[in-house]
């Protein structure tokens, strides 16, 4: 009878054990995954490149932005940062991290303020899709909502088409969000600006339930548009906007859009 009840003692704690870790090991549940892809590409230079990472340190540190998460049903968002240009040019800037309180999203700001973006040549959108598509794999959190964010100040000129990524990261249950840029001037390769950007944003780069697009007029409006893109995708706000004019390609006959 001894013996029974230390085996059954032994079994049930063997089953605590196994339940606390089981617990342990689950995925924190959030109420968004964010992973934030910023542009730092050839057609932008050091000081605009800087004037993105401001912008996104600036919002971190906005009430509005603290406001939006604690409002949330578990009032919790999981966010990574990272700075993509070419074909396999992505770098992680700050890797996956709760903001819960003002304090945590004020140490996201400050990861951000540690090292400089370093630009680089050719704007490959396919490939930065691919790239924070992977984010999402064993973070360490469950969201009820997964988003891409893409910001940048031209269309895709390396790699593969935008759409297939763009769909690839949709059927993974992905929403992707876009921040164009409408810089309107022509690269330091002479390539030529887009002038609708925002337009092919809207129909080659976005997708997903409730995707949208906030634009920026130029990079010094970049700070704005980020603070009111962040607040809407952490509330799960998506904003109204007009649709106007065709789309316009970014490369004729190269099969790359």
């Amino acid at each position: 009878m001894k013996i029974k009840k230390i085996i059954k003692g032994t079994v049930g704690g063997l089953c605590s054990t196994f339940l606390a870790v089981s617990v342990y090991a689950a995925d924190l549940p959030v109420d968004l995954e964010l992973a934030l892809g910023v542009d730092v590409s050839g057609s932008i230079d050091e000081e605009e490149a800087r004037l993105q990472r401001d912008g996104y340190i600036k919002a971190f540190r906005h009430p509005r932005v603290w406001e939006a998460v604690r409002h949330g049903r578990r009032g919790r968002i999981a966010v990574v940062y990272y700075e993509w240009a070419g074909f396999g040019h992505n770098k992680t800037v700050a890797k996956w991290a709760l903001i819960d309180s003002r304090e945590s999203a004020l140490a996201f700001a400050k990861q951000l303020t540690k090292e400089e973006p370093e630009t680089a040549s050719r704007t490959a959108i396919a490939s930065a899709i691919d790239f924070g598509a992977g984010y999402f794999d064993n973070n360490g959190f469950k969201g009820t909502r997964r988003v891409i964010d893409i910001s940048g100040d031209g269309p895709n000129n390396w790699g593969e088409l935008v759409t297939k990524a763009r769909d690839r990261a949709v059927v993974q249950g992905i929403t992707i969000n876009g921040l164009p840029i409408m810089n309107g001037r022509p690269s330091p390769w002479g390539l030529s600006s887009l002038k609708n950007l925002d337009l092919y944003y809207r129909h080659c780069v976005i997708g997903g339930k409730s995707a949208f697009i906030v634009a920026a007029k130029n990079f010094n409006d970049f700070a704005r548009a980020v603070l009111r893109k962040l607040v809407l995708e952490i509330a799960d706000n998506t904003p109204s906007e007009r649709h106007a004019g065709p789309v316009q390609l970014a490369q004729i006959g190269s099969g790359v859009i």
